[in-house]
């Protein structure tokens, strides 16, 4: 159901007429990519960036499709966005989840939204904020149940900085994001929310910096904390290193190796990472 939702808002977004499709007025990879979560902005971190290269008076759509491989399991995520005026931002996106070596799957639907409150990644001082919400389901409460999540549904809440710093390394520019977030999520809710003996939220830490190797190419770092909440298996924090490469203002692909530690039980989950996007 989610898939055709996300086909049509797309189809719908290109339908519109002018202003809607965006120019060319926004700088090449100043809207980042797309997160596993559908928000604008690394891998796994969410940045203040608003997807898309729409400007005022504008709308943009964006597309994605991702896979992270690791040991022992295998993440698939698609995901569409509208934005608008390079202020707002809506996301959904599907991610299922397959226990390769145990045998199932687990899966979510998150709806996101973002907005841009101040500042600008480029010609400012003030670095971009943004604050974003995201509203989390999983498939089958069965197995996060049973380990001790308390619910099937989640409300994730985040704040973000980004800013680019010119001729910062070598001459070359340097991307740098910070993410606060809220969040009762087990394994991003791929587990569920919560746990049976604690329903607090938890306040965590993302980093992201990426450089600059060419005007359309970024190497780049992320770190995302996550709360071990779960008694029955130890949850670590993800980092990946990346590579991304904007093609041209259409088309983007990154890659990256993933190291996500311990996951229900399962240490050590270390492998790839593959994301393709495309914007009009």
């Amino acid at each position: 159901m989610l898939q055709k939702i996300l086909i049509l808002c797309l189809c719908v977004v290109a339908g519109i007429h002018h202003p809607v499709i965006a120019d060319t007025s926004k700088v090449i990879a100043t809207a980042g990519a797309t997160t596993i979560e559908g928000a604008a902005g690394g891998g796994i971190v969410p940045w203040a960036v608003i997807n898309g290269y729409a400007s005022t008076e504008q709308w943009s759509a964006t597309a994605m499709s991702t896979l992270v491989t690791v040991d022992d399991f295998t993440l698939q995520a698609v995901g569409a966005s509208l934005s608008v005026d390079n202020r707002f931002e809506v996301s959904l996106t599907k991610q299922t989840f397959d226990l390769d070596t145990m045998g199932g799957k687990l899966g979510q639907d998150i709806i996101g939204i973002k907005y841009k409150l101040a500042g600008e990644l480029l010609y400012t001082s003030l670095p971009q904020f943004s604050v974003g919400l995201q509203y989390k389901r999983v498939d089958d409460f069965t197995i996060p149940n049973a380990v001790g999540a308390r619910n099937d549904w989640g409300l994730d809440a985040y704040l973000a900085a980004s800013k680019v710093y010119f001729d910062a390394i070598a001459g070359r520019n340097l991307v740098t994001n910070l993410t606060l977030r809220a969040t009762k999520a087990n394994q991003t809710g791929l587990l569920g929310f919560g746990t049976t003996t604690n329903n607090d939220y938890h306040l965590q830490t993302e980093v992201s910096v990426a450089l600059l190797l060419t005007d359309n190419i970024a190497l780049g770092y992320e770190y995302k904390q996550k709360p071990n909440q779960l008694s029955f298996a130890k949850e670590d924090d993800w980092q990946d290193i990346f590579m991304a490469w904007f093609i041209n203002k259409h088309l983007s692909l990154v890659g990256a190796y993933a190291n996500l530690g311990s996951i229900a039980g399962f240490e050590r989950q270390k492998g790839w990472y593959l994301s393709i996007e495309g914007t009009l």
